[in-house]
């Protein structure tokens, strides 16, 4: 029994103690926002002066099988503020769908109004979205590169905010943006997502760039510098997260990434459990397997320690869910050996306060979330719901994502899963008869709601110790994976 004890302690505290030290640089990046506020150093849109020479810019608009939102994409593209002499779109289409023919009739259509736009069809789809990418830069004729995936509808004044801010440096080799949400009101799924979001764009992304940290392009919504991609190697296809896989590989050849949050490039969040599953797994499984390809390299690259530091948990912070998963299904354990067994006191104190790792995240999500324009009680009282609901999604979703990462850190290759896309604004749109909705329910959705009963239990085991230390964690973690199970089995039955 000792040894039991001991190696779910062990277990136990190594997980909370990785979650603490991410949770270390969360709160780093925190700082380095504040203090570049306090400063007004947040960079804004470029200005456009009279005297300014338009550059050649490439729109890339990787496509595959977007029924619902390809024409819409397309024309927000089409009308972009910028020279038509000096724009040029390419629609890199590997449809199999009816897809072809809307984008076919939709180009052809902004031809017609002489704007330079092509569609693009490869022979085969090798590669998937990376090789769609390097298979239209080989013909593309810009000196910048804008890539947008088909949920996103930006603005026409995109380019003139963002490929400007090129002129400031020759090292610039990305001007990544912000995402907005079409949809954010939708539901109580798209509310947190946009969340989630916002806090990164607003101080994870803005902490690492005033920082001078590395930080990645989002793989959406963003310019770069064809030379940069052409330096850095191109875009490959070996991870699932080609985006962060080239952001890292650039910046290691000495590019540097710029950030401006005030432009802002509205997107359709996923409204569907499936969806956000979908995208949750290529994500997180992409960014283990982008950290087992680079962080060795990374690690001897000739940076300062702080940049290493941030660069590691940035790469692995995918595998914070293997530590929750860990945390959460010894937890129950732990409230036995806390209550019936003796010798473990010294080691429970430290692993409760490494739990403050969680209460870190927590201010993190506060800076993110807080509006400067209204009362501290104002913005408590809508924080403290959407935070608790936020943590038991996150939570609920951590068997799921914990898989997807364990997948990429042994290697294990598995296709790229696109995010279906439903086109959905209001609250009176339906992702009904999608057909790309997939009417399976996963069997780890079963495993899902298993572990609301298995947390339950922990509430129960609460009192019957009259322990309530673990009480709120396993609250969070009976309601997550109960709200997941749920919107599962509820969005696939309503497909």
């Amino acid at each position: 029994m000792y040894w039991l004890e001991l190696l779910i302690m062990t277990l136990y505290t190594g997980a909370l103690l990785f979650i603490f030290a991410y949770s270390i640089s969360q709160l780093s990046l925190v700082y380095h926002y504040k203090k570049a506020v306090k400063k007004g150093q947040i960079k804004q849109p470029a200005t456009v002066g009279p005297d300014y020479e338009y550059p050649m810019v490439t729109v890339q608009l990787p496509v595959y099988n977007e029924l619902y939102v390809v024409e819409r994409l397309i024309d927000a593209v089409a009308r972009f503020d910028w020279p038509k002499e000096r724009l040029e779109i390419q629609v890199l289409d590997d449809s199999d769908d009816e897809t072809v023919e809307l984008i076919a009739r939709k180009v052809s259509h902004w031809q017609q109004q002489g704007v330079a736009i092509e569609h693009v069809r490869r022979p085969e789809r090798k590669g998937f979205k990376a090789g769609a990418l390097q298979y239209g830069m080989a013909r593309a004729k810009g000196e910048f590169i804008a890539i947008f995936d088909a949920d996103f509808v930006p603005q026409p004044d995109f380019l003139k905010g963002s490929v400007p801010h090129f002129n400031q440096s020759k090292d610039i080799g990305v001007v990544q943006t912000r995402w907005g949400h079409i949809n954010e009101k939708y539901s109580l799924l798209t509310r947190l997502q946009a969340f989630g979001l916002n806090t990164h764009f607003r101080v994870e992304q803005n902490g690492r760039f005033q920082g001078g940290h590395f930080l990645n392009f989002n793989g959406t919504a963003g310019v770069w510098r064809k030379t940069c991609i052409e330096d850095a190697g191109g875009w490959k296809a070996d991870t699932l997260t080609e985006d962060l896989d080239l952001s890292y590989r650039a910046q290691l050849k000495g590019w540097k990434i710029f950030y401006t949050p005030e432009i802002v490039a509205p997107a359709e969040l996923p409204a569907a459990m499936g969806a956000i599953k979908s995208q949750q797994y290529r994500w997180t499984k992409g960014a283990a397997e982008t950290s087992r390809k680079l962080l060795p390299q990374v690690l001897k690259a000739q940076l300062p320690w702080g940049t290493k530091f941030h660069a590691a948990f940035h790469l692995l912070n995918s595998a914070v869910f293997i530590c929750i998963v860990i945390t959460a299904l010894l937890s129950v354990p732990v409230l036995f050996i806390r209550n019936l067994s003796d010798g473990w006191g010294m080691l429970l104190n430290i692993s409760m306060i490494f739990l403050m790792g969680y209460v870190f995240l927590v201010i993190f999500y506060w800076n993110g979330f807080k509006n400067d324009g209204v009362s501290f009680w104002q913005n408590l009282r809508q924080f403290v719901p959407q935070m608790f609901m936020l943590l038991s999604v996150f939570l609920g979703l951590s068997v799921h994502n914990a898989v997807a990462v364990f997948e990429g850190l042994i290697g294990k290759k598995s296709p790229f899963i696109r995010t279906p896309k439903f086109n959905i604004k209001t609250t009176k749109d339906s992702w009904h008869g999608n057909k790309y909705f997939s009417r399976k329910v996963n069997p780890l959705t079963l495993v899902e709601g298993l572990l609301s009963l298995y947390f339950s239990a922990g509430l129960a085991l609460a009192f019957y110790f009259n322990d309530f230390a673990l009480l709120p964690f396993h609250i969070l973690l009976s309601l997550g994976f109960l709200l997941v199970f749920y919107y599962s089995v509820q969005h696939t039955r309503h497909a």
